[in-house]
C-alpha cells in the first residue's frame, strides 16, 4: 500500500515533474517544480491553499511519482510532454496545442522565411524548438529579421518579382527586397545558411556582434540604441538555452540507463516520440554477482522488444554492450528499417542518458526501502510471532471468528496469511448446519470439524491418485491456528484436533475489555506483546479480517433473507418471480427504483405482475389516527 507520508519523506530537493494518480491508477495531475520535495509537500499541508479544485484533486491522490531533471527549464517542457500525452483531469490550463512555440524556416520557396509557429508539421520546412517562451521566440524572429534582413511577406517568388512596389522593411534596412530582384538566390540562401547555424546552437558569433554594437552605441552616448541591443542580445540568450528534454530532430528514441547492486537491477527507459519525452518506466531485472552490467543491458534489450510493438529508430544507452551489432539487425527486422544503438560521449543526448541513469537510482534505493518495509511489516512480524511462540517454522496462519444476532444465521469465517500477507483464494466461510441459537463454542466446533475433514479427505483422493503435489481448497494446513478469542475458543480448537488426530499449534487472539486486541493466550497462558511491535499489529490486522469477512457473510445471508420475505408479500409472485427479481437486482432499493417497464422486461415477468411489484413498493404510507 502506498504510504503518501511515507513517500513524501523521501522526495529529492531537484528539480522534476510530479504525477499524481487517483485508486483507480489514472494520471490526474502532472507539475513541474524547482524542488520535488518543498512543491510536493506542500499540497498534503492543512494550511496550504491553492483553490477549491486543488482540494479537490488532493482528495483523490492514492499515490504520486516522479521524474527528476537538471533545471526548471526541463522539467517545465517534460510537464507539457507530459500532459499533451496523458491530459489529465486537473490540468485544464495547460491542454491547450499552442503550448509549444517553434521557429519555422521555409525551406520550401525559394526564397525562405522565418515564421512563428505553434505545430509542427512534416513539410520541407526546417523546425527549432519548442521553446519555453513565446514572447522570445518573437524577439528573436525579430532580431533575425533585422541581423540578416529576410522577406518576411507572403509573395510567390520568383514568380511575382517586380508586379508590386518593395515593402517598408526594405525602406527601413529590414529586408534586402528580393522581390524587386536587388538580391540572387544564391546570396539570399548564403543569409540563411546563417540563420540556420544561429537557430542550430551557433549564436556566438551574433551575441559578440550585438555586444559590440550596443558597447559601440554607449560610447557613442547613444543609450536607446543600447538598450535595443540589451533587450535584443537578453531575447538570443533566453532562446539559445539548451533543451535537453526536447530533441529537435524530431525522431523516435529509447534511452535506457541502468542502475544496480549486489542483488538487483532497475533498468529504467526513456521515451522520447517526435523529439519529445512523453513518458516513462522503469523494470526490475534480477541479476547475479558473475552479470556484468552489459550482461544485463543486452538481456533486456532482447526480453524488452521482444513483446514490444514499436521499436525506434535509435535506441541510446549508457555504455557499449558485445552484441550491439546483432541485436541492431534484429531490431531493424522488427521495424522494417535501421535501427541504431548507440552510446552518446558527450553533449544533450549523453545528459539525458545520464538522468535516465538518476531516475534508475532512484528507484532502486526506494524500492529496497520499501520492500524491506514491507517485509518488517509481513514475513519480520511473522518471525516475531514464532518467537512469541517457539516455532520455527511459521508461514501460513488460519484465523477463525464467529458471527450471528441472537443465534440468528450463525456463520464461521476462515481467513489465511501467508508469509504476513492475507491469501484471499484460500478464504472459505461456513453457513452453520448443526448449531441452532448463540453459542459460539458449538458454532466453531462444528466449523473446525469440517474444515479440517474435509482437508484429510482431500489430502486422502490425491495421496490415492499419487498427486502429492496438487492442492485442493482445503488440503494445506496452516502453521498456525488463530482463534478470535482466549481459552474457551483455543480449548474448542485443541479438541477438535485431538480428535482428528492432528498435531497444529493453537493461539487465541485475546481482546481487553474496549474490545482491542491485548495479547496472545497460548499453552495455557496470556503472552503479552509489544503494542508497538510489527508482530502485534500484524495480529490485529488478522484478527480483524477474520471479523470483518464472518460479518460480511453474515450480512448477505440476512440481507438476502430480509428480501426473501418481503417478497413473499406481493400478490401475484411466486417462486419462480422472486428469484428472477432476487437475481436481477442485489437489493430491496434497488427493486424499489425499478419502473414498471424495466420490472416487465424480467425473466418470467409480465405487465400485470410488474405492475403488482411497483404497486408495493410505492403504496401511500397509512397514517396512525
Amino acid at each position: 500500500m502506498f504510504d503518501i507520508q511515507e513517500e513524501l519523506k523521501k522526495l529529492p530537493k531537484n528539480p522534476g515533474v510530479y504525477i499524481m494518480h487517483d485508486e483507480r491508477d489514472a494520471i490526474i495531475y502532472i507539475g513541474k517544480a524547482i524542488s520535488l520535495r518543498n512543491r510536493v509537500r506542500q499540497y498534503f499541508r492543512p494550511s496550504h491553499n491553492e483553490g477549491l479544485k486543488k482540494e479537490q484533486m488532493v482528495r483523490q491522490i492514492a499515490r504520486f511519482e516522479y521524474i527528476i531533471t537538471d533545471s526548471e527549464l526541463e522539467a517545465l517542457i517534460l510537464e507539457c510532454n507530459l500532459i499533451k500525452e496523458h491530459r489529465p483531469k486537473y490540468n485544464t490550463m495547460l491542454r491547450d496545442d499552442k503550448t509549444y512555440p517553434y521557429i519555422r524556416v521555409t525551406l520550401g520557396e525559394a526564397f525562405p522565411r522565418v515564421l512563428f509557429s505553434r505545430q509542427m508539421k512534416k513539410d520541407k520546412s526546417r523546425y527549432f524548438g519548442p521553446y519555453t517562451s513565446a514572447g522570445a521566440v518573437k524577439e528573436t524572429i525579430e532580431l533575425i529579421g533585422k541581423l540578416y534582413c529576410l522577406k518576411t511577406c507572403n509573395r510567390i517568388l520568383p514568380r511575382d518579382t517586380g508586379k508590386e512596389r518593395p515593402c517598408l522593411n526594405y525602406h527601413i534596412h529590414q529586408c534586402m527586397a528580393p522581390c524587386q530582384g536587388k538580391v540572387s538566390q544564391e546570396e539570399y540562401h548564403r543569409q540563411i545558411e546563417q540563420v540556420i547555424e544561429f537557430l542550430s546552437g551557433n549564436y556566438q558569433p551574433v551575441l559578440k556582434e550585438l555586444e559590440d554594437k550596443m558597447q559601440s552605441a554607449s560610447d557613442e552616448m547613444n543609450f536607446e540604441k543600447a538598450i535595443e541591443y540589451r533587450e535584443l542580445l537578453k531575447a538570443v540568450k533566453q532562446i539559445a538555452q539548451k533543451q535537453k528534454i526536447t530533441s529537435s530532430d524530431g525522431e523516435d528514441k529509447d534511452i535506457i540507463a541502468m542502475a544496480s547492486d549486489e542483488e538487483d537491477a532497475v533498468v529504467q527507459v526513456f521515451f522520447i516520440r517526435d523529439g519529445k519525452l512523453i513518458g516513462r518506466d522503469h523494470f526490475h531485472v534480477n541479476i547475479g554477482n558473475e552479470d556484468t552490467r552489459p550482461q544485463v543491458l543486452a538481456t533486456f534489450l532482447k526480453q524488452f522488444y521482444a513483446g514490444t510493438p514499436f521499436i525506434p529508430k535509435e535506441v541510446m544507452l549508457q555504455e557499449e554492450i558485445e552484441e550491439a551489432a546483432i541485436i541492431e539487425q534484429w531490431l531493424g527486422q522488427k521495424r522494417g528499417q535501421r535501427v541504431y544503438i548507440r552510446v552518446p560521449k558527450k553533449g544533450t543526448k549523453e545528459k539525458l542518458v545520464e538522468l535516465a541513469a538518476q531516475n534508475a537510482h532512484m528507484v532502486l534505493s526506494q524500492d529496497k526501502e520499501k520492500i524491506k518495509r514491507e517485509e518488517g511489516r509481513t514475513i519480520g512480524a511473522l518471525k516475531e510471532i514464532g518467537q512469541l511462540l517457539e516455532l520455527e517454522q511459521l508461514k501460513r496462519v488460519e484465523a477463525y471468528d464467529i458471527s450471528n444476532i441472537s443465534g440468528f444465521e450463525s456463520v464461521g469465517s476462515m481467513v489465511v496469511y501467508e508469509k504476513g500477507k492475507p491469501k484471499r483464494s484460500d478464504y472459505r466461510k461456513f453457513k452453520l448446519r448443526t448449531v441452532t441459537g448463540p453459542d459460539d463454542y458449538g458454532s466453531m466446533y462444528e466449523v473446525l470439524t469440517r474444515r479440517f475433514s474435509h482437508g484429510m479427505k482431500e489430502q486422502q483422493e490425491l495421496k490415492e491418485q499419487r498427486m502429492e503435489n496438487d492442492y485442493g481448497s482445503f488440503t494445506r494446513f496452516p502453521d498456525l491456528i488463530m482463534m478470535d478469542g482466549g481459552k474457551g475458543q483455543v480449548n474448542v480448537a485443541l479438541r477438535v484436533l485431538e480428535e482428528l488426530g492432528l498435531c497444529i499449534p493453537v493461539c487465541g487472539m485475546v481482546k481487553d475489555d474496549n474490545h482491542r486486541t491485548r495479547g496472545l493466550y497460548y499453552h495455557n497462558r496470556e503472552i503479552p506483546i509489544d503494542r508497538h511491535s510489527e508482530g502485534f499489529k500484524l495480529i490485529t490486522r488478522i484478527q480483524d479480517e477474520a471479523h470483518r469477512f464472518a460479518i460480511e457473510y453474515h450480512r448477505s445471508l440476512r440481507s438476502k433473507e430480509q428480501v426473501h420475505s418481503v417478497l413473499d408479500d406481493i400478490p401475484g409472485i411466486g417462486t419462480a418471480r422472486r428469484k428472477s427479481l432476487m437475481k436481477s437486482f442485489q437489493s430491496l432499493d434497488a427493486i424499489r427504483q425499478a419502473d414498471v417497464q424495466t420490472l416487465a422486461g424480467l425473466p418470467g415477468m409480465n405487465q400485470q405482475a410488474a405492475q403488482s411489484v411497483y404497486d408495493f413498493f410505492h403504496r401511500p404510507a397509512v397514517e396512525d389516527e
